[in-house]
């Protein structure tokens, strides 16, 4: 009797732990759920969530939110994105948004633009409800030389056909920065463009800068125009001062060429003179020669001879 009271609490730790791994490995709380949310679901398929090693919480509860939504979507497609790696939650929720929208999207789409990372549920909002990107400070010089700083205002919605492999926000601003600035270097001064900004945006607009990108632009718009430095003026300014200096060079090396002549004219005045005077020097010593050799005679002649 002793030993049968004995082994009754280890027995009911044993049946205790039996019912809990039951209950773990079939999760009968989530078939409940389930069936009350008027979802189709079986009890085996849950069964099967726990052997392929699938979350059944995250299977069930977005099963229950597309059903509740009026979507019809396949444990088999749950499971699938499951097992690749991708937001089951997200993917639904981004179906459910969509449908609300009379966005054409289907489970396909909405999955591989989550397995190609990207926010589907995101995209769908930007979608609906189109995001404004405000670009950096653009500087830009107009054909007068002025220099013009503009930030950019520009409104975009998703292209859910070009999210896989589509460009992202950062092509959209590179490509209208550089629209803006050729816009602006083709005006003739910077005043056009202060006076008629919108010119420009519609210009930029026209190019189909969104073309290859995860993006519709619907709208590019000015925010701000400042005028910067005048680039044409400081160019004309140092370009004044390089001929300056190049001119004071020129001159300089004329007056080194002046300087330089008058100086050999002043060697060759003196080599002349150095000249004269040994000339000069050589003449008493012809003299005195010609006296010795009695070739000069200077005694005074006499009458009748």
């Amino acid at each position: 009797m002793g030993e049968f009271q004995a082994a009754v609490p280890i027995v009911a730790v044993l049946v205790l732990i039996v019912i809990f791994v039951f209950f773990w490995f079939v999760p009968v709380g989530l078939w409940i759920a389930a069936v009350a949310a008027g979802a189709p679901l079986r009890i085996s398929e849950l069964i099967g969530m726990r052997l392929r090693r699938v979350n059944p919480n995250i299977i069930v509860k977005a099963l229950i939110s597309g059903y509740k939504a009026g979507l019809t979507v396949a444990t088999t497609e749950l499971e699938a994105h499951y097992l690749a790696g991708g937001n089951v939650l997200n993917v639904v929720s981004a179906l459910i948004a969509a449908d609300k929208a009379k966005i054409d999207l289907t489970f396909q789409q909405s999955s591989a633009i989550d397995l190609a990372g990207r926010d589907v549920f995101e995209a769908v909002q930007v979608s609906v409800n189109p995001r404004v990107i405000t670009t950096p400070k653009i500087t830009a010089l107009a054909l007068d030389g002025v220099e013009l700083i503009a930030t950019v205002r520009i409104t975009v919605r998703t292209n859910i056909n070009q999210l896989v492999g589509g460009a992202g926000e950062e092509t959209i601003i590179a490509r209208v920065g550089e629209g803006i600035i050729s816009a602006i270097g083709a005006s003739e001064t910077y005043e056009d463009v202060l006076e008629n900004p919108d010119i420009i945006s519609k210009t930029v607009l026209d190019r189909g800068l969104d073309a290859g990108t995860a993006f519709e632009i619907l709208s590019i718009d000015i925010a701000d125009v400042n005028v910067g430095k005048n680039i044409g003026a400081e160019l004309q300014a140092e370009q004044a001062e390089a001929d300056l200096v190049v001119a004071q060079a020129k001159a300089e090396e004329q007056r080194a060429i002046a300087v330089a002549r008058k100086q050999e004219m002043t060697a060759n005045v003196q080599e002349k003179r150095a000249q004269v005077v040994e000339a000069e020097a050589t003449v008493p010593r012809a003299l005195a020669s010609a006296f010795r050799a009695g070739n000069l005679d200077i005694s005074p002649q006499r009458e009748g001879e």
